[in-house]
């Protein structure tokens, strides 16, 4: 068998005991094949999905790589989503803990900006940003990237599908023309190859798809649903397994609202994220569920980039997603560093032809999960009922209303 242990990259000894620390020990295929080409000093454009391990397979060797005897940022690495660069930011110092000289700081919208003018001036190696709040510091002649040797794109896709194309070149443009350039995507339309034309020199094609396009330790299933009664099937699904902790998906954040509110009613421990929420709610509702005060998490796709919390069991997609790689990368959130985990789908009879659809896209298999008999609904809504002390009924849209 092919080694695929971290010793075998013969990594500094601060990084390896961060890595030993974090329980580390085998490379993943996108952090087996990105981390020697990126400590070459190539540029590579990585296709992965989200749950592969690419922000080690970036960060491992930026942090390896940095010089730090003087205090200018050295690396950039760009997020489409506060939480996201947060989270990257996180994962980052975990790997530099044992380099106490690294400077990391995240810039994003909705903190205040002051605080990181602050943070700024007193010497960064590593910024972690969205474009919007990067151009705002850009602007303010807050932030120098002139001395900036290492770019990251990370999910450049999503990035692009909210419209930050521009930004992203004009800060590409104040970097150093002689930086490496490394492009991480779950995609590759032509406007990420038109990207990479523009801003890199020979890029090395580092791709985990195919096979590995979803978690092999994700137990997928798919439960059929009448209209109306999805809410009766997700607390089917939640009393029947017990999830210590479960994301809930949505395609509208008039959904999540809902689907938030009916379970919160029903005693369920459950938080909503969704884009209308201001960035003090986001971080309330992402810290209750890392905390696991809260035991459902209801959210929207675009709100759930960057959600990264350890130990969620599963992922429910109350509604099938639009697109098809949206499956992807909301299974992606569960089964983290070899856990098992568990994904359900629930689908409506004029659904099947999209999960078909999913499925090819994925090469994977959905099986069929057993389906929920007359009698259990009644049993569960008798228990669920005596849970609280006021009354509720459903309505016959599968919306709560008081008796």
């Amino acid at each position: 068998m092919q080694e695929t242990r971290f010793e075998k990259l013969h990594l500094s000894k601060m990084v390896q005991k961060a890595l030993d620390t974090m329980g580390f020990s085998e490379l993943s295929p996108i952090q087996e094949q990105s981390i020697p080409l990126v400590l070459e000093g190539m540029d590579i454009i990585g296709q992965a999905q989200t749950g592969t391990g690419k922000t080690a397979a970036f960060g491992i060797p930026l942090i390896e790589l940095l010089d730090a005897r003087t205090r200018q940022t050295d690396a950039l690495i760009l997020c489409p989503t506060r939480e996201l660069a947060v989270q990257v930011a996180g994962e980052l110092r975990k790997l530099a803990r044992y380099r106490k000289d690294i400077i990391i700081v995240p810039v994003y919208g909705g903190q205040s900006i002051r605080t990181q003018i602050t943070s700024l001036k007193k010497g960064v190696h590593i910024v972690v940003g969205t474009p919007g709040r990067m151009i705002d510091h850009m602007r303010r002649r807050t932030i120098k990237l002139g001395t900036v040797t290492k770019v990251v794109l990370d999910e450049a896709d999503e990035m692009l599908n909210m419209g930050f194309l521009e930004d992203i070149e004009t800060i590409l443009d104040a970097t150093s023309p002689n930086r490496q350039t490394l492009l991480f995507s779950a995609t590759m339309p032509e406007s990420i190859r038109r990207l990479a034309a523009k801003y890199q020199k020979n890029p090395s094609v580092v791709r985990v798809v195919g096979e590995e396009l979803t978690v092999a330790e994700v137990d997928q299933s798919y439960i059929e649903v009448r209209p109306g009664r999805k809410l009766n099937l997700l607390r089917k699904v939640v009393d029947t397994y017990n999830f210590s902790s479960s994301l809930v998906f949505c395609n509208t954040k008039r959904c999540v609202d809902q689907v938030a509110r009916d379970l919160k009613a029903l005693g369920y421990d459950t938080e909503a994220i969704h884009g209308d929420l201001a960035q003090s709610q986001r971080d309330r509702v992402m810290s209750k569920f890392r905390k696991g005060h809260s035991t459902i998490l209801v959210a929207t796709d675009v709100a759930a980039r960057g959600i990264d919390v350890s130990g969620v069991e599963a992922v429910i997609n109350y509604d099938v997603p639009r697109d098809d790689e949206y499956y992807v990368h909301r299974i992606g959130r569960t089964a983290r560093m070899g856990k098992k985990g568990h994904a359900f789908t629930l689908v409506l009879p004029t659904e099947m032809g999209k999960l078909r659809d999913i499925q090819a896209y994925a090469k994977t298999e959905i099986k069929r999960h057993a389906p929920l008999s007359p009698e259990d609904e009644f049993a569960m809504a008798v228990k669920i009922v005596s849970r609280r002390r006021t009354t509720y009924r459903l309505s016959g849209r599968g919306h709560l209303r008081r008796s």
